[in-house]
């Protein structure tokens, strides 16, 4: 199954907002979740209107929401903040708290 996500705006790419689509193939994604060593295929993304959630293989979730003013994607909930990197393979990298997740990005304008 095929899940499109929305659009994301990463203010990090350059001085004007750049959009970017991202698109996961499987609903599955590489992530390092608290206490893990690596990154592993399986955390479950699923998408509604501009929230994210991601499922971790044990059992925990994180929301995050997706914005269109330019400011990236960010903690949908809870206290911690959502910490955006651009990665050089062409997808995101979201950290919040101990957790480390790899979203498929395609950044237009670059």
């Amino acid at each position: 199954m095929r899940l499109a996500l929305l659009a994301l705006f990463l203010a990090s790419c350059g001085p004007a907002p750049q959009g970017s689509a991202v698109s996961v193939a499987d609903d599955r994604i590489d992530c390092q979740v608290e206490g893990s060593t690596a990154f592993e295929h399986n955390c479950i993304v699923e998408a509604e209107g501009p929230l994210l959630t991601v499922r971790k293989p044990d059992g925990g979730f994180r929301r995050l929401r997706v914005a269109t003013d330019g400011t990236g994607v960010g903690a949908a909930d809870g206290a911690e903040q959502a910490v955006v990197t651009l990665l050089d393979d062409g997808r995101i990298e979201v950290a919040i708290g101990g957790d480390r997740f790899r979203l498929p990005a395609r950044v237009r304008g670059r």
